[in-house]
């Protein structure tokens, strides 16, 4: 005999559900279009909204649209340093191999979450503060996620990006960025995050969130003549991370 499922709790799955609905449609949503996209009575889903915004987990514009909620913000930075904190030995193992810092990151709503850190043991190394938030567009491991979306998911984040008041990048020209990307198997930050800086960043597959993995040295090191060995070893580590998250 198979063991019983967990019990589960209706009314629980369906305010998670309405929130992964608002998150799949781009953070922000009409009631009546929530419920038709969670398959809900609208009724319903108004009541569930009302809780969630009197928590601060949703807010509603001016327009009557609902958006995710501020209150959601620690939540997942809490959850995306565990998740950090859980593969960090991958990233060791990583970084040692490489004798450059690397660094994961995790994609939400155009932006880049930088989670887990593991240094080089150069004296001359690079430094990124877990925690820290970063365009997807102008990062090796912002742009490593994009480049495996559709064209059409990856306009959709770029008006939301601006619409948010992000600086808008030359369009035409990332889109053709990520097609090399993906001809070549990774992803380059070459100066534009920081002078003298060069990052070189690979996607991770499955996991709790797109995320992307990255080696970060000066420019004097991290040379054309070994991206293929460091883009190598970033997708050994990136597939050792998505074996851990699939366990």
């Amino acid at each position: 005999m198979s063991p019983a499922s967990p019990a589960r709790v209706q009314s629980v799955d369906r305010t998670l559900d309405v929130l992964e609905a608002l998150a799949r449609m781009g953070g922000s949503a009409r009631g009546t279009d929530l419920a038709a996209e969670v398959g809900l009575p609208a009724p319903s889903v108004h009541r569930i909204l009302a809780t969630l915004m009197a928590r601060g987990y949703v807010r509603q514009f001016a327009d009557r649209r609902y958006a995710l909620g501020s209150r959601l913000v620690g939540l997942g930075t809490d959850a995306a340093e565990q998740a950090g904190f859980a593969v960090q030995p991958i990233l060791d193992r990583a970084a040692a191999a490489l004798q450059e810092t690397v660094n994961l990151a995790f994609y939400s709503h155009t932006r880049m979450t930088y989670v887990a850190q593991a240094s080089s043991s150069r004296s001359m190394r690079m430094f990124t503060e877990v925690g820290r938030q970063v365009p997807c567009f102008n990062t090796g491991v912002g742009k490593a996620v994009l480049a495996t979306m559709s064209e059409a998911k990856i306009r959709a984040a770029l008006e939301r990006s601006a619409a948010s008041g992000l600086p808008a990048p030359d369009v035409e020209g990332l889109m053709a960025e990520l097609r090399e990307c993906r001809g070549r198997g990774f992803a380059l930050d070459d100066e534009e995050q920081e002078a003298g800086v060069r990052c070189l960043a690979v996607a991770v597959p499955g996991g709790p969130a797109p995320a992307g993995i990255s080696a970060s040295a000066p420019t004097s090191r991290l040379v054309p003549s070994i991206y293929p060995r460091v883009a190598a070893q970033l997708r050994a580590a990136a597939e050792e991370l998505a074996a851990h998250w699939d366990g």
